[in-house]
């Protein structure tokens, strides 16, 4: 059916409208990885909007990778990412799966009080007693235990299950599987698209923790990449504060760009394989029972 001309203007008014929030979205990151690349002294004499380069110098990305901590800071990280983002999965799966079945007793108090851990906590020093008494402190369990289940996001997942049909697990039952069974090969195989959400929310959340680590790692070979970037950030910022002209400065301006980078690129990378899942199972876990 042919479009009329008022349609065809409406149109023509949303492609404008998102191609503007597009580049509104987009420039932030361009201006940065622009800096980041840039000859420090044309970088801090640029009063430009940055839509190419000032020069060319990769001397931030240089300084950054020549501190030993920076691999031992990404291997943390991955370490943390991975293991815990598999352990929020389990977790979180036989929770929301074990409080989506009606014919749990009590399922209704169990999410009430779950629920109310949502909004409020014990706060930080009782968590940190808590992580200090259970002999987790400045060690790798303490990055990844505490944080075990997200209740937003095991809310999600439970919404999710709820949708699946009841039949498809009476039918289970009859032919006598038990409820590991129905999950795993049931339950899972149907909830792929909630699962990918899930793994790219914790995933980010492990990659992004800066509270955690500063709260409970007292050791430097423990620490993850965010903090590592923050002391080299820190280390320049001070080594250019005492230095008597603008050259040291302007490559402090550069490392801080350089480390933003660093620390957002890989999740950039990583969320193109699981975008077309991801508003699937957003919209999915978001529809009530």
């Amino acid at each position: 059916m042919k479009k009329s001309f008022g349609e065809h203007i409406f149109d023509s008014i949303n492609y404008i409208l998102l191609i503007l929030i597009m580049l509104l979205c987009a420039y932030p990151m361009l201006y940065i990885f622009n800096s980041s690349i840039s000859d420090p002294e044309q970088l801090l004499a640029s009063r430009s909007l940055m839509l190419i380069p000032e020069g060319l110098s990769f001397e931030a990305y240089t300084k950054v990778f020549q501190n030993p901590k920076i691999y031992s800071g990404y291997l943390n990280t991955l370490f943390y990412v991975i293991v815990g983002t598999a352990l929020n999965l389990v977790m979180t799966t036989l929770a929301a799966y074990a409080l989506s079945r009606p014919d749990l007793y009590g399922r209704s108090f169990f999410m009430k009080l779950i629920t109310f851990t949502m909004f409020f906590s014990g706060g930080m020093i009782p968590t940190f007693l808590l992580v200090q008494n259970l002999g987790l402190l400045d060690t790798r369990w303490a990055m990844i235990l505490p944080a075990a289940i997200n209740t937003f996001n095991f809310i999600i997942m439970r919404t999710n299950f709820m949708n699946i049909p009841l039949g498809l697990i009476e039918s289970a039952k009859i032919d006598g599987a038990n409820d590991f069974r129905i999950l795993l090969q049931i339950v899972v195989p149907l909830s792929k698209p909630i699962l990918a959400v899930m793994t790219l929310y914790y995933a980010v959340d492990h990659w992004n923790d800066f509270m955690g680590p500063l709260l409970y790692l007292r050791s430097q070979e423990l620490y993850p990449i965010q903090i590592v970037l923050r002391d080299i950030l820190l280390s320049n910022s001070t080594e250019a504060m005492g230095s008597a002209n603008d050259t040291g400065f302007a490559i402090g301006e550069n490392i801080k760009y350089a480390t933003i980078i660093i620390s957002t690129l890989p999740i950039l990378m990583i969320y193109p394989f699981i975008q077309k899942y991801f508003v699937q199972g957003a919209l999915i876990g978001a529809i009530k029972e």
